[in-house]
């Protein structure tokens, strides 16, 4: 039977110093995934305006469910400006508010989620009361819960991060969030202690941590899993993270081991960030290559 994904959150422009790519974590996930054979919907929120209308073609061209992303008349499609002149530490400004800040409850996106197989959510999309309350209402009914944790200072508090984290069944961030969530409890910078403490305070059923250049590292109940990363020539860093979740969650959800879902996602990861922008489209055959080169 087929598995049914469902992603929420914030669907936006990413304005570059070349123009506007399409963006958003969330969205750049689903992408991928439609990319990797899959059918994930996706609920978010666009202004009725020409950056709204151009989204909704774009994800039209990618062949993306648009049946659950809502439009609003009072406030304008998300944008946001990005700073790229480190190429490896992408610095963003969101601008708020805006329509992906109003996502509303309705009956039909709540049957949705209470059917799907898994509930991808992140942490961005709960910066403003609307949406948080819609995603508080939607996580409630949902199956396999995915947070993909999403600090961009100011758009982020201890509270909600803390609410996220316990209706969380796997939660998969990077490095640096990870030394940001640990430290409120005051464990110490060692990885390994860090995804320990959070894996049993939060009741995990898995954590994942992305290492950029290093590869990632995920803590189940049988233990830890690495895998180191895969040198590459890097165009931008955009996208790379939601790529390695869409290909770790389509394998995982296929029934592969840990040890190939990682090493999969991070080979799917370098190369993304071989591309300028955040989705462009790995196949699998190049995938194949890469990963036969990299053996």
């Amino acid at each position: 039977m087929k598995t049914q994904l469902t992603i929420f959150g914030e669907m936006l422009w990413d304005m570059l110093p070349t123009g506007k790519q399409p963006g958003g974590a969330p969205m750049n996930v689903a992408i991928h995934l439609k990319n990797f054979g899959l059918d994930p919907a996706f609920i978010s929120r666009v202004g009725d305006d020409d950056l709204g209308s151009e989204l909704m073609e774009y994800l039209g061209r990618q062949g993306l469910q648009t049946d659950y992303i809502q439009t609003g008349i009072t406030h304008l499609t998300g944008i946001v400006k990005v700073n790229l002149t480190n190429k490896t530490e992408v610095t963003y400004k969101i601008v708020q508010p805006v329509a992906w800040d109003y996502i509303q409850v309705t009956p039909e996106n709540k049957k949705l989620v209470s059917e799907s197989d898994v509930f991808v959510y992140g942490s961005l999309s709960a910066r403003s009361p609307q949406s948080r309350e819609t995603l508080y209402e939607l996580l409630e009914v949902a199956k396999l819960k995915v947070f993909d944790v999403n600090i961009r200072p100011p758009h982020f508090d201890r509270p909600t991060a803390e609410y996220l984290l316990q209706k969380a069944d796997i939660v998969k961030m990077n490095e640096q969030e990870l030394d940001t969530v640990a430290g409120w409890y005051g464990i110490l910078p060692d990885l390994e202690t860090q995804m320990k403490f959070l894996f049993e305070r939060f009741n995990l059923q898995m954590i994942c941590i992305t290492l950029g250049a290093d590869g990632a590292k995920v803590l189940n109940h049988d233990g830890f899993f690495n895998q180191s990363g895969y040198p590459v020539q890097v165009q931008d860093t955009i996208g790379s993270g939601d790529s390695f979740l869409a290909m770790f969650l389509k394998e995982y959800i296929s029934g592969s081991s840990i040890s190939i879902a990682l090493r999969k996602a991070c080979a799917v990861g370098a190369l993304v960030a071989t591309h300028k922008g955040a989705t462009p489209s790995v196949s699998e055959s190049e995938l194949s290559h890469f990963l036969n080169v990299n053996q």
